[in-house]
């Protein structure tokens, strides 16, 4: 009885290829697979786990780039009640040691680009080709609501990486938030360009295939095999991270594209110049998603906020997105006043089920049943507008400055590409703010930046220097965001 209260991730995509056998469900370059093709090479791949011993529970740690058989293995773990984790193969061995050993993984699957790394970190536990998984033989759907079905491991930037276990509830929720969030379709088609460590590659991907939609897989960031999507495919919502929207840009203009349609496009609103915003929103004909949400929580807890077409916001308020609860807590646990800055606490069936073999660290993030995300907020009558991180405070004088609050007056001056605020140590001010800008136009100097600050800001909040740098040299995460902390240790 306990299975019919819940279905899992592989119930839902199994279901569609049963409704729509011949819908098209995969694109990867020339290959080109219906739902029943799909559930047939999932079911393969199941039975080759099952085969191996491998029990509902036990992780199998994958080591691959974007490929179809990536997701057909995680679908083959969610429906053994496996658990994927999705190793990061940009991190260092070290690093990717760490990851394997905190999960344990009975198995570990890679592609024959990783294979070599993959038989070093593994350390005499099996690895298998991912190219050739497979076998005959029939397996029972075992995976429960409250299963973990992805590990994804956090970005490590201040220290190392995180295991994020996410169930098959939570990733049934956060496609029925984005889905009302945004307007997205059932059969609209999303492009899977980031990396399938990332929730960018691998969360949407599954989201859309649990509705009967189209999976284009491509292997890493490709502006034209994204074009060719566009004019092919109606997409729901084209994720973009900051970095990714002046080369698709270029490509569009150059090929004079004629996209298909898409609902919405972009992420992270606060980190993209507003003329860059309102050009990429004019060649795709849709409005620009003012998100914020978390490998931990989805797409939610604010990501309702759409952009108009056209639109050069100078601010950036988030609206609270469906299917989670939201509070803005002090240091002391009580819910802000309006205006006041308070972190974002979260409560909902998006929610991922904790870090890993971390109990101490869940028990802090969970503190009063509510999960705290770190990220700072101010209610106000336009909505929640970003403060910045709360572990990352600018100190100066005795006055608390947060990054983004510089960072949002930096973004409105066309003449910025990219742009992040980061601290600098100061003998008489304890810690002073520091722009570091990658800039499209030489008119923008030290003495124009700082006029444009000193126009919007409170004087303490100005920066009091500034430092210009190619956009490639910003050091970056695997979803596209400036390190912040990279960035420190650049300018000294």
């Amino acid at each position: 009885m306990e299975k019919a209260f819940s279905a899992s991730v592989y119930d839902l995509v199994a279901m569609r290829a049963r409704a729509t056998p011949y819908a098209l469900a995969i694109v990867e370059r020339d290959l080109r697979l219906n739902y029943a093709a799909l559930l047939a090479r999932v079911e393969a791949i199941a039975a080759d786990f099952a085969a191996r011993g491998l029990e509902r529970g036990q992780r199998i740690a994958i080591l691959s780039e974007n490929r179809f058989e990536y997701t057909a293995a995680q679908l083959a773990c969610a429906k053994l009640g496996l658990i994927a984790a999705c190793l990061n193969w940009r991190l260092a061995e070290a690093e990717l040691d760490h990851c394997v050993d905190l999960v344990e993984p009975s198995l570990l699957v890679a592609s024959p680009r990783h294979r070599n790394v993959a038989d070093i970190v593994a350390k005499g536990r099996p690895v298998a080709a991912i190219d050739v998984l497979g076998t005959a033989g029939e397996t029972q759907s075992a995976a429960q609501g409250e299963d973990g079905l992805l590990i994804i491991y956090t970005s490590g930037t201040t220290g190392l990486p995180k295991a994020a276990v996410i169930s098959h509830r939570a990733e049934i929720a956060r496609m029925c938030a984005m889905r009302l969030d945004m307007g997205v379709e059932m059969t609209d088609a999303y492009v899977s360009w980031a990396p399938m460590f990332h929730m960018g590659g691998t969360e949407h991907l599954l989201a859309t295939l649990m509705c009967g939609g189209t999976g284009v897989i491509i292997d890493g960031f490709d502006a034209d095999a994204i074009v060719d999507a566009l004019e092919e495919f109606p997409v729901g919502w084209l994720m973009l991270v900051p970095a990714t929207i002046e080369p698709l840009l270029d490509r569009l203009a150059a090929r004079q594209a004629k996209v298909l349609g898409v609902k919405a496009v972009g992420c992270m609103a606060d980190l993209v110049p507003s003329a860059t915003i309102a050009a990429i929103t004019r060649a795709l004909n849709a409005p620009y998603l003012n998100s914020f949400g978390a490998t931990e929580t989805g797409m939610p807890p604010l990501s309702a906020d759409l952009i108009p077409v056209g639109a050069m916001p100078d601010a950036f308020p988030k609206k609270l997105s469906m299917m989670v609860e939201l509070r803005l807590l002090d240091g002391a646990g009580n819910e802000v006043a309006d205006g006041e800055t308070g972190e974002a606490c979260v409560r909902g069936s998006t929610l991922f089920s904790g870090y890993w073999n971390a109990p101490s660290t869940n028990a802090e993030c969970f503190a009063g049943g509510w999960f705290h995300m770190g990220d700072l907020f101010r209610r106000t009558p336009q909505g929640y507008d970003f403060v910045g991180r709360s572990k990352y405070l600018i100190k100066s004088g005795g006055e608390n400055i947060y990054p983004a609050e510089i960072e949002r007056v930096l973004f409105a001056d066309a003449r910025v590409n990219d742009a992040i605020v980061v601290r600098k140590p100061d003998p008489q001010w304890g810690e002073v703010p520091v722009a570091v800008i990658a800039r499209n136009d030489p008119s923008l100097d030290e003495g124009a930046v700082l006029q444009l600050c000193r126009d919007a800001l409170a004087g303490y909040k100005r920066p009091r220097h500034v430092r210009f740098i190619a956009m490639e040299a910003f050091p970056r995460s695997a979803s596209g965001k400036i390190i912040r902390e990279a960035v420190e240790t650049m300018i000294g």
